[in-house]
């Protein structure tokens, strides 16, 4: 894939203010410049121009670079559809953390026009796979950039189910869930439940229990190529699901499995030159600077 990008795609939040302007202003100054612009259709309108009008699949057949505007919920939820193409993504920043779209909307157009000369850092993330299983057969998937959540649905409530690694069992839980997060979601919902920073170049997993019955239930870290098997228990309630970035919700019920692994594909995130992983951390979570 060469570095000189001819064809960008487009993507954000709908009806978002914030993101409709920079939409227009990036739109502008990519078309000045020439390249082939396609984008997406829930935001087509916000452009309010002669544009060419796609859907997310086709954006990401046809083009070299998708740049997210929006937040980090933008972001996956573009992520999770663009990693099975050959595509390039870049996110400018209208969300409130953004630990993956780092373009400053005010005044992206100097370090992008770097990015577009091919001047930035590539980072492979992967993503994961999981499957709801009922009697021997896949019921439901989704994939998921951030974790896989199995929870109960609408009530926090307690619920029992057994942990597989690589088909050797690990233990039995008592919790009002897991979360099974990659390194990208460590920086998530898996930080706020207690889990560990990974970095995202590990190649790792980390499993998480939410509000465990026992004070000795740790998160774990596992290898990224290990298939995780959560086995709910046949007197559990109805209504648990499994959450895929809290957004795509699979239906469980008692004595399902969820196998959770590494999905085959990779988001390729691109950012400008001279990113460092350690100064987005400190600066999102207010770490001390340096002493000396």
């Amino acid at each position: 894939m060469t570095t000189k990008f001819k064809t960008i795609g487009l993507i954000g939040k709908p009806h978002h203010q914030g993101t409709s302007q920079t939409l227009k202003r990036l739109h502008h100054w990519l078309s000045m410049q020439g390249y082939t612009i396609l984008i997406e259709e829930r935001v087509a309108a916000d452009v309010q121009s002669d544009v060419e009008v796609v859907d997310l699949l086709e954006l990401g057949e046809r083009c070299d670079l998708a740049i997210v505007i929006g937040g980090d919920g933008n972001m996956l939820g573009a992520a999770r559809v663009l990693a099975r193409f050959d595509i390039c993504v870049i996110g400018v920043n209208r969300g409130n953390l953004g630990f993956l779209t780092d373009l400053p909307p005010d005044t992206f157009e100097e370090m992008l026009a770097k990015v577009l000369d091919g001047e930035f850092d590539t980072e492979e993330r992967f993503l994961l796979e999981a499957e709801v299983h009922r009697h021997g057969q896949i019921k439901s998937s989704n994939s998921a950039v951030n974790e896989a959540v199995l929870h109960p649905g609408k009530i926090a409530h307690m619920i029992e189910f057994e942990v597989y690694i690589d088909d050797q069992f690990m233990y039995s839980q008592r919790a009002d869930g897991m979360i099974v997060s990659t390194p990208t979601g460590s920086t998530a919902y898996s930080l706020s439940a207690g889990g560990a920073i990974l970095t995202p170049n590990l190649q790792a997993l980390i499993l998480v229990p939410m509000f465990p019955h026992t004070l000795s239930c740790r998160p774990i870290v596992v290898d990224a190529a290990s298939t995780i098997k959560l086995v709910v228990s046949p007197d559990n309630g109805e209504n648990l699901e499994v959450s895929c970035d809290g957004h795509v919700n699979l239906a469980i019920l008692p004595g399902d499995e969820i196998i959770i692994r590494r999905s085959r594909e990779n988001l390729r995130l691109i950012h400008p030159k001279g990113h460092n992983y350690f100064h987005v951390l400190r600066n999102k979570l207010g770490w001390g600077s340096k002493l000396f």
